[in-house]
């Protein structure tokens, strides 16, 4: 019986709602990966190096891979490329959850180097592989999404997909490896395997071609000159060019900031797994009502306008940890900076989205958006890696708890240069359009 309902259910779904669930389903398992990577790494060791280790694991592919995955991203077929590597999470995410399960209990973890390099290192590849299907999932996700939608309607689309998202990855994700987490530390990643296993249920009953370009038959080009012509396209709009640097400037300082939170809930605050949760479930309300009004802010004020406060508020959430003590004041201060954090970053993304799958033309859109992405997105690991040296090396200057806020001061420098730097190109970067007119 049940199973005659949940078919029925799929059946009548139109295929951007059943885009949209898929893309909810791995944004579950996102937002538990985003808890579980970080607190498995604090129960091998407490070095902040090698605590960014496995992050920038997960990244590293942003910057390696991304330009690769363009190529294929406008050579193939969308939907079985995203099929392909949700299946390949799936697989990796239960394998890392039977290590982790064969290698309980841990021991107290040492403050410099680990006492188990062999788990460390199989966790650490299994993040790479991860990182790696991710990296080729959004990529064809991103570019497939015009496929199911009218241009006009991509804003709002967009804005949708990142609500599903922010409730999955920040709130429901982020709220279930808490809970999980609690009852085992391998339990996460076996949710989490389970979760893009049905992903790739929902993906698979859509039906179409969702090539770059169906009509075209011909043979293939070099992949170094169909690479060339994406990154000249991307080059040549000064406005996609210098969006990929602010892009990529505000992922080097968030990915920065995000290295120590977890040891600043345990060691500054005080608190245990299910604070780390509460304050990604608060940046996903953020991230959700972003979603939900989008369109209307952006008619209302511009892009330009919404891009310009989307930057001043990247400086809140780096303020609040500062300024934030112990305990549960400290924990509510920094729900509220990461909640209207979230709320920009969701609003700078559903603009800066929506223009490039608006601007680039189909058949470059996966190059094109690969060789963004390659700066946007590829400057985390760089963040990370900066971080945890930063802190080391702070940490023996200065002592422990000044070194957990090295990031943050890091990220408040980064984002007030940056905002100073483009301010008045944003101010004039985008012409008021049809759809932004008064209605």
């Amino acid at each position: 019986m049940l199973r005659s309902i949940i078919r029925c259910s799929l059946a009548h779904m139109t295929p951007l709602y059943r885009f949209i669930a898929a893309t909810g389903l791995t944004n579950l398992g996102d937002g538990i990966a985003i808890i579980a990577w970080g607190w498995i790494a604090t129960q091998l060791t407490r070095d902040p190096l090698l605590i960014a280790l496995v992050p920038v694991a997960l990244k590293a592919p942003w910057f390696v891979f991304s330009l690769p995955a363009g190529i294929i991203v406008d050579r193939f077929d969308r939907r079985r490329l995203i099929l392909a590597a949700d299946l390949l999470r799936s697989i990796t995410y239960a394998a890392a959850g039977l290590a982790i399960w064969a290698a309980l209990p841990f021991d107290e973890p040492p403050l410099r180097g680990t006492d188990r390099p062999g788990i460390f290192a199989l966790i650490a590849f299994c993040a790479i592989t991860i990182g790696v299907a991710e990296v080729l999932r959004d990529n064809a996700a991103q570019t497939m999404l015009p496929a199911l939608v009218h241009e006009r309607d991509l804003e709002r689309a967009n804005g949708r997909l990142w609500s599903v998202e922010f409730v999955m990855n920040n709130f429901v994700g982020t709220a279930a490896a808490g809970l999980l987490l609690g009852l085992s530390l391998a339990l996460p990643f076996g949710v989490n395997a389970a979760a893009m296993a049905l992903s790739v249920a929902l993906v698979a009953g859509l039906r179409g071609d969702f090539r770059a370009d169906p009509q075209q038959q011909t043979e293939r080009r070099p992949w170094r000159e169909e690479l060339r012509e994406g990154i000249a396209f991307l080059l040549g709009s000064p406005i996609l060019r210098k969006l990929a640097i602010l892009t990529g400037m505000f992922n080097f300082a968030f990915e920065a900031m995000m290295i120590t939170l977890v040891l600043i809930v345990q060691e500054r605050l005080g608190l245990g797994p299910l604070a780390l949760s509460a304050i990604m479930a608060a940046g996903g309300l953020g991230g959700i009502l972003a979603g939900l009004v989008n369109d209307r802010v952006v008619r209302r004020l511009g892009r330009s306008r919404v891009l310009q406060y989307c930057m001043a508020a990247t400086l809140v959430f780096p303020a609040v940890v500062l300024l934030s003590g112990a305990g549960m004041p400290g924990l509510v201060l920094i729900c509220i900076g990461f909640f209207i954090s979230e709320f920009g970053g969701v609003l700078w993304n559903t603009v800066s989205v929506s223009y490039r799958q608006r601007h680039i033309p189909g058949r470059l859109l996966g190059r094109v958006n690969s060789a963004y992405r390659l700066f946007a997105i590829g400057m985390a690991p760089l963040g990370m890696l900066t971080a945890g040296l930063l802190t080391r090396f702070v940490s023996d200057l200065a002592g422990r708890p000044v070194a957990l806020l090295a990031p943050y001061w890091l990220g408040f420098a980064v984002f007030v240069c940056t905002i100073l730097v483009y301010w008045r190109f944003l101010g004039h970067a985008f012409p008021v359009e049809p759809d932004e007119a008064p209605r």
